[in-house]
């Protein structure tokens, strides 16, 4: 069995309250969990209104399947937010995508 999990953080440039966040926090949260089985939820920055940190974590008997799958969700989250996402960490503290690296996963 293999455990996968990532940090990702983005920036809302039209966040001006915590609320506003939450509402982005909230549909990118829910369309993820809706389309894939996997754990997310905001991990940290909580108090930052233009910034979002959240965790994923994935399950499966097969690393490579568990790794396909966590960049589907990277990439699907990218895709589904009017949020810039400016990096993404690994489970092990590796960063794959800093702000401006223009890279993707």
């Amino acid at each position: 069995m293999t455990t996968l999990s990532s940090k990702l953080t983005f920036h809302i440039q039209h966040a001006q309250s915590l609320k506003e966040k939450r509402m982005v926090a909230r549909s990118l949260i829910d369309k993820t969990r809706k389309k894939y089985n996997a754990a997310v939820s905001e991990v940290d920055t909580q108090e930052a209104h233009q910034v979002l940190t959240l965790g994923i974590a994935v399950v499966s008997g097969e690393h490579s399947h568990a790794q396909n799958m966590l960049d589907d969700i990277i990439r699907f989250m990218e895709r589904n937010t009017e949020a810039e996402l400016t990096s993404i960490e690994q489970g092990d503290g590796s960063s794959v995508l800093e702000q401006g690296d223009g890279s993707s996963v």
